[in-house]
């Protein structure tokens, strides 16, 4: 048995400790900034700590074999040195997005995940780590967005509709085409399916660099002509774009200093570029016994649509 730290509360940390607990027979501590007595309430075990006080994080990582980060920014570096200095084994940072050999650089989208990636490379002959790649989230398409299960509050697209589609209002901006004209794809998998593969991981003998999973591989076209049918009417209005007229509303953005249509485009942009589209996901390879849920199974029941 080992000792799992989870570094946030948020809704992707619960999933993830809700599988080690279910299915394993780990011991997982959530790392939280705050006191959170209705995680205690639930049989959680929860260690307030301060990003900021290194005698903080040594204190909590004592007797950790792995931490599994959802924060970013300086306060997972700052748990990457504490993990390092205390002797962690593993450390899978805050990612759960598409490969990081596909984002550009500079990135417009980094939130301190190119510093955290640089640090764990620097020092991997102390501790191991991976890279948890799953894609688009579904619950970017959920009712009430990211927000509603309480992540990526920091990421500008949280909201409900600041991703290709407003499901609820039938508008859409779609990132169709790539610079090749041919269509975009996109990986995408349900928050509870990253928490199922994450973990299993935790079992593995050794990390690759990267643990990849995917619950559904679909052109963005295919997903828009979906969600059409499962709704029943059509997107209207609907834009399509490819890198040329985005990049074009993306200049408009910024010249209106318009920062949450920014933030929306950049994530267009992303996703025009390929940043969310991969292949041989070793995750599904791996756990076989591990069936996805389908997008369309997920949306139908997310928007009541059955």
């Amino acid at each position: 048995m080992m000792r799992i730290a989870i570094a946030g509360s948020g809704g992707l940390a619960h999933f993830i400790a809700y599988y080690i607990h279910e299915e394993t027979r780990h011991e997982t501590l959530f790392l939280s900034r705050i006191p959170k007595p209705q995680l205690a309430a639930q049989g959680h075990q929860v260690q307030v700590v301060d990003y900021n006080d290194p005698e903080s994080l040594l204190f909590a990582l004592r007797g950790i074999d792995t931490v599994i980060s959802t924060v970013t920014g300086p306060p997972q570096l700052q748990l990457i040195r504490a993990a390092v200095q205390i002797g962690v084994r593993r450390f899978a940072p805050a990612e759960f997005d598409g490969p990081p050999s596909l984002r550009p650089n500079p990135d417009p989208l980094d939130r301190g995940q190119a510093a955290a990636l640089a640090w764990l490379a620097h020092h991997r002959n102390s501790i191991q780590s991976t890279v948890f790649v799953c894609g688009i989230l579904y619950e970017r398409f959920q009712q009430g967005g990211l927000a509603q299960s309480r992540i990526g509050l920091s990421s500008g697209v949280a909201g409900e509709g600041d991703y290709i589609m407003d499901i609820r209002n039938m508008s859409a901006q779609v990132p169709v085409w790539m610079a090749d004209n041919s269509y975009a794809t996109v990986c995408l998998t349900a928050a509870h399916d990253v928490g199922r593969f994450v973990a299993k991981a935790i079992d593995l003998p050794q990390w690759p660099a990267e643990l990849r999973m995917c619950g559904e591989r679909v052109t963005v076209n295919t997903l828009v002509q979906l969600v059409q049918q499962l709704k029943g009417t059509t997107f209207n209005p609907i834009q399509w774009h490819n890198p040329a007229s985005l990049r074009s509303a993306l200049i408009l953005a910024v010249s209106q200093h318009d920062v949450p249509e920014q933030w929306r485009l950049q994530n267009l942009i992303a996703t025009s570029a390929g940043r969310f589209d991969f292949v041989q996901p070793n995750l599904n390879a791996q756990f076989p016994a591990i069936q996805p849920l389908r997008f369309d199974d997920w949306l139908s029941r997310n928007w009541e649509l059955q």
